[in-house]
C-alpha cells in the first residue's frame, strides 16, 4: 500500500464481520478505525461459532454470498477439514418424508448431495443404529472453518497495514455534522467521512445512538456444551443435524459439540448457557443415538442476529449520508463474511459493488437497509440526547460531547 489514503472510516465492531470489513477498506487505501467495547476482539458471537462451511446453509442469497466466499476462505487457509454434514431422520414415516424432501431439495443446490440408507448412515456415524433410523442427507463437501486462525489473520494484517484498532471503545453517540461523521467514546471522538456499523447484536442499539431506527434485527441466543463420546472414534465423523433440527452434534478436537440448535429471541447481551437448554439436549441426543453424556462441560451461548427475511443487510442508510450497514449475518457469519467485506467496502470506497453482486445473481436491493426502512430522511431532531451517564462520563474524559 502507499500513497495519501482518501477516506477515514471507523468501522465499530470487532467481530468477523468488523475485522474484515475493516481490512477490506485497509486494502483501498482508505484510513481505518475499528472501535471494539470489549476488551477481546471476537468477543461475542464470533468467538463462540460451530466453525462449519456448507454451501446448503440459509436462504438463496445467503447461499449465493456463501459460494462467492468459499474461494477467499481456501486461498487463505481457512477451510481446515472437509468434514462433511448429515442431516438424520429417524423411524417413522414422517422423517422418511422429510429426508427424502430435503435430498430432493438440495441436490438442486449441491450436485454432490447423497441420500444415505440407515446402514450406510451407521458406517459412517457408528452412534445411530440402523434400526433407528430411516437414513439421512449428506453433504460430503461441507468443511471446517478455523475461525480463530481468521481473526487473528486479519487483525494482524490490519495493524501491520496502519490500521488502528480500540478495544474498551464503547460508542455513545454518533453525529453526522455536515459531511463529517462524528463517533463519540467514553475516551475520545473520532471524526470520519463514514461509519460502518458491524455490531452484531448491537447494530440496531448502535443506529439509535445515531438518531435513527433500528431495523428489527434480532438476536437469538443458541447454547452448546462439550461432552465426551467413550467407546468411539469421533475425528471424522461429519456434523449430525437431526432432520427437524432439535439437536446437532460435531467433532471438535477429540471431543464432540452437543446442541439443542435453539434460536431463542433474546436481547443484545453477554449470553449465558441455559441449563434447561442443555438438560434436553443432552436428552434428545442420547434418545437417537448410542451416545452417553454423562457429563456436559464447558457450556457456552452465542447469539446469532438476524434481519426478518433472514438475509445479511449490507449498505448506506438512506436516512443519514454516512451510516453504513453491515449486520444480520446470522448464523452464516463466518461463511458469508470475506464476500460480504469485499462487498460493503466496494459500496464506500466505489461506490458500487456491481461486479461481485452480479456474478453472484444477487440484486443490492435483496440486501440493502433500504427494504426495512419507512421513513427516507433522517432530521437532526432525531439525533440522541446524550444520558445523564453518559454526559458525566465525557465531561470525567475532557471531552464535550
Amino acid at each position: 500500500m502507499g500513497g495519501t489514503r482518501n477516506r477515514r472510516i471507523v468501522v465499530i465492531g470487532g467481530g468477523v464481520a468488523g475485522l474484515t470489513a475493516a481490512i477490506q477498506l485497509l486494502e483501498q487505501d482508505c484510513d481505518v478505525v475499528l472501535l471494539e467495547k470489549e476488551e477481546l476482539l471476537g468477543f461475542h458471537a464470533s468467538g463462540r461459532s460451530a466453525a462449519l462451511f456448507s454451501e446448503t446453509y440459509g436462504n438463496e442469497i445467503v447461499r449465493a454470498l456463501s459460494r462467492g466466499s468459499r474461494v477467499d476462505l481456501q486461498a487463505g487457509g481457512f477451510l481446515s477439514f472437509t468434514r462433511g454434514a448429515v442431516h438424520v431422520g429417524f423411524a417413522g414415516e414422517e422423517d422418511r418424508s422429510a429426508v427424502d424432501d430435503l435430498f430432493k431439495r438440495l441436490r438442486v443446490l449441491e450436485p454432490d448431495i447423497i441420500r444415505l440408507s440407515a446402514d450406510e448412515l451407521t458406517d459412517i456415524v457408528p452412534a445411530i443404529a440402523p434400526e433407528h433410523s430411516c437414513g439421512g442427507v449428506f453433504e460430503p463437501g461441507a468443511m471446517d472453518v478455523d475461525t480463530d486462525k481468521i481473526l487473528q489473520t486479519v487483525a494482524a494484517r490490519l495493524r501491520k497495514g496502519g490500521g488502528t484498532i480500540v478495544l474498551g471503545a464503547e460508542v455513545l453517540q454518533i453525529e453526522s455534522i455536515g459531511a463529517e461523521m462524528r463517533v463519540h467514546t467514553p475516551r475520545s471522538v473520532y471524526r470520519c467521512d463514514a461509519v460502518i456499523n458491524a455490531s452484531g447484536a448491537w447494530a440496531d442499539e448502535i443506529a439509535r445512538r445515531a438518531g435513527l431506527s433500528g431495523l428489527g434485527l434480532q438476536p437469538k441466543r443458541r447454547t452448546a456444551f462439550m461432552f465426551d463420546a467413550p467407546g468411539f472414534e469421533t475425528r471424522n465423523w461429519p456434523l449430525v443435524v437431526d432432520i427437524g433440527e432439535q439437536f446437532y452434534f460435531k467433532p471438535d478436537a477429540g471431543r464432540l459439540i452437543g446442541s439443542l440448535a435453539d434460536a431463542t429471541d433474546t436481547v443484545p447481551c453477554d449470553a449465558y448457557p441455559d441449563d434447561i437448554d442443555i438438560a434436553t439436549a443432552v436428552y434428545r441426543i442420547e434418545e437417537a443415538t448410542r451416545l452417553r453424556v454423562s457429563r456436559p462441560q464447558t457450556p457456552w451461548a452465542g447469539l446469532r442476529t438476524f434481519a426478518t427475511d433472514g438475509s445479511p443487510v449490507i449498505g448506506p442508510d438512506p436516512r443519514m449520508p454516512g451510516f453504513f450497514w453491515l449486520a444480520g449475518q446470522g448464523g452464516y457469519g463466518f461463511q458469508v463474511s470475506l464476500i460480504a467485506a469485499r462487498i460493503a467496502a466496494s459500496m464506500i470506497a466505489r461506490a458500487s459493488a456491481d461486479d461481485l453482486l452480479d456474478p453472484l445473481g444477487v440484486d443490492h436491493a435483496a440486501i440493502a437497509p433500504d427494504r426495512f426502512i419507512q421513513s427516507a430522511v433522517a432530521s437532526p431532531e432525531n439525533q440522541p440526547a446524550f444520558s445523564q451517564d453518559n454526559v458525566h462520563l465525557l465531561h470525567n474524559r475532557g471531552i464535550a460531547p
